[in-house]
Formats: structure tokens, sequence, C-alpha cells
């Protein structure tokens, strides 16, 4: 196993350096920076800019439009854009319902919805936890008749990020429900204009409107939006809740909250003293760091894997675990140097307060598989238990 980079791994990254550099818009890059919230409209800004450049779906294989990147080409990408200061793409359609549908859909479906989520024409949102089935994801109630042509949908979603801006969302719904929990999902792609869908927003307690709930009465979804076989979605649902955890560590991102950590506690004093010269404080950024580092080494083998066609195993479980640990770590962090103004003003909106953040993640350790049910996977293929 080499974790060091080539000189054309290192050319590359130069080259996506000086595009970053050169094309992403100020206001956006500030507001990253900063930690102010994004608007829908900086994602789709952002994301038409690497379509322009052939970029728009970075970690997908060159016949469905993609770069055809390799697993390094992708990290280096992250690693830079997020450095400096470009957003996150939103991942429902990128990195979730994109590569189930070019590995499971049929032939109309990729000629219909891949080019439009690799341009950002089409916002997507994920329909899988409900009221009582979010880490016993199986369980799920949501029922789809079939009747004729189609499916008829009734039911209830929540925690479902960005409803409010999606064109379309992936669903799990149960089509049989005498068979085994697991038997019985089918995986639809709803348009979310078809009448009988109502969003309501979940405000949470930092005053953000980010996720919601999606309610279904008698929608009619084309049998034709049914992704692979009728009651095989528990199959492409596994498959694409890889590819989430994977994501969910965030490496890149954490390096860049990590600088803007240390720069929070230079500002801040005790004692008269910066805050980062606080033996205490400066301690714990140490423990972080250190964790970082070792996530991030983590990280480069589960790539390395890749480069060498292994597919990765339980690693992306301890990915997601120390991921979601370190995140939040930083924000506690961020929130304990700012005292009592990490508040901000809650009339602004999309200041960066460091109270919220802290709130707002503590969802990561929860959603893509808590992270109590990622150390039960852990301990089954690892430990054997």
């Amino acid at each position: 196993m080499d974790l060091s980079f080539t000189p054309e791994e290192n050319a590359f990254r130069q080259a996506v350096r000086s595009f970053v550099q050169s094309r992403l818009p100020a206001d956006i890059q500030k507001r990253t920076l900063e930690g102010r919230k994004q608007t829908h409209d900086d994602y789709k800004r952002w994301h038409r800019l690497l379509y322009e450049q052939g970029w728009g779906a970075p970690t997908w294989p060159k016949e469905y439009g993609g770069p055809g990147w390799g697993a390094v080409e992708q990290y280096i990408f992250e690693e830079e854009s997020a450095a400096a200061g470009a957003p996150l793409l939103s991942p429902f359609g990128l990195k979730m319902v994109g590569p189930v549908i070019y590995t499971f859909g049929s032939d109309a479906q990729k000629e219909r919805f891949l080019p439009r989520i690799r341009s950002a024409e089409h916002s997507w949102c994920q329909g899988y936890s409900e009221p009582g089935s979010g880490s016993d994801l199986a369980s799920l109630k949501t029922r789809a008749e079939r009747r004729g042509d189609g499916y008829v949908v009734n039911g209830q979603k929540t925690w479902i990020t960005h409803a409010q801006y999606a064109d379309y969302i992936f669903c799990l719904v149960r089509t049989d429900p005498k068979a085994k929990q697991q038997q019985g999902i089918s995986f639809l792609l709803i348009d979310m204009k078809t009448p009988g869908i109502t969003v309501r927003p979940i405000v949470t307690m930092d005053g953000g409107k980010e996720i919601n709930e999606v309610f279904f009465e008698d929608v009619h979804v084309p049998v034709e939006n049914r992704v692979g076989e009728e009651n095989a979605g528990w199959t492409y649902a596994k498959f694409l809740l890889g590819h989430e955890r994977t994501n969910i560590a965030g490496v890149a991102v954490s390096k860049r909250e990590l600088r803007r950590l240390k720069h929070i506690a230079s500002e801040e004093r005790k004692n008269g003293k910066p805050l980062i010269e606080d033996p205490a404080f400066a301690a714990r950024i140490a423990q972080v760091e250190i964790d970082l580092w070792a996530l991030e080494i983590t990280n480069l083998r589960v790539v390395s894997a890749e480069k060498e066609k292994r597919a990765p195993g339980p690693e992306v479980s301890l990915l997601k675990i120390k991921g979601t640990e370190i995140q939040q770590a930083l924000t506690e962090l961020m929130m304990l140097a700012r005292g009592p103004s990490a508040l901000g003003l809650l009339n602004d909106a999309d200041a960066f307060r460091p109270a919220a953040a802290y709130c707002n993640l503590r969802k990561t350790s929860i959603y893509g598989g808590s992270n109590e049910i990622q150390k039960n996977i852990i301990s089954r293929t690892i430990l054997g238990l």
C-alpha cells in the first residue's frame, strides 16, 4: 500500500487548485470560509460552473458523463475544493441516487435522469426515514400499491433535507406487506410536483428550515419510475448507504474547519492571552488534530484499496464513526472558544453561529446509519461477534 501521491496526481492537484481559484465566485467562497449558510442558488451556481468544465459529476464514470476520475483524483478534488472554500455539492443526486440509477436503472432512466443530475437541472432529496423507522429502516410503513401501469403511494417521510427545493425524491416504499421486511420494499423515483405530495418544514432549535416532513396521499407514480425489480429495493438501498457513509467522513471539510478553529482560538483571549496558548484548550485542539490525521490515513487506505480495485470493507463504518465525531468535536470547541457570543444574533440567519453549528451537527452521528449501528457492523465483520 503506497499512500504517497505520484507526479501525475500532484499535477492533477495543481490543475484543480488553479481552476477553483479562478472560477469559484468570491461571494460563495467568502460565505463558506466564514461559516455562513449557503443558499440553494449558491450550490447550483457552483455545480453549473463545474458542469461547464466537464466536472459536473466528479465521482461518475466516463460512460455516464463523469470525468472518469479514480478514487485518488476524487479525493484530491474534494480536498482542494474544500480548502479553497467551495461549497459541498449536494450529495442526493450525485453521490446517492445517481450511482443507483447508472448501476441498477433501465436505459430509459439513465437517459432521462443522469444528464439532468449532472447539469444541476434537477435537484433531489432522499425519502428513507419515517416516524418510527430511522435506524430500523426496514420497518418502514409507506405503501405503494400497484394499480395498472403505476403505483399509488401513501405514507409519510421525515427528516427530509432540502425537500423544499427538490424536483425529485427517491423513496423506499413497501410494495409487499406480507413479505419479510427487507424483501417487500421497492425503490421509486417520484416527481415532487405530483398531486398529493405535501412538504412541511421542521424548524430546528437553531431556527433552521433545512429538513422537512413529506406526506404522500394517493400519489400516482409510473411503474417506469421504479428502479430495478419490485420488492428488491433493499439491495439498492444498501448499495446507496455504502456510498453515503464514505461521504459522511468529511475529511477535507474537517481540515478546513480545523484551520478556522485555530483562527478563532487565536482571536479569543483568556487571562490576557490568546486562547490557543491556554494549555488545556490547546490540548483539546491537538487531540482533534491527531484524530483527524488518523482519519485521513484511514481514508487514504480506502482510496488506495479502491485504486487497486479492492472493494472497501468495514473501514467505511470506521470512517463514518470517527468522521462524525471529529465534526462534532470541532463545532464544540468553536462554541467554547466564542463563549456567550457563540449564540450570535438570532435575527442574522446567515451569520456563523458556533452554537447553531454545534446543534446542527448532532445529527451527523445518526443519519446514514447511526454510529451505534456502525459499531455493530464492525463487531460482526472484524471481531466476529
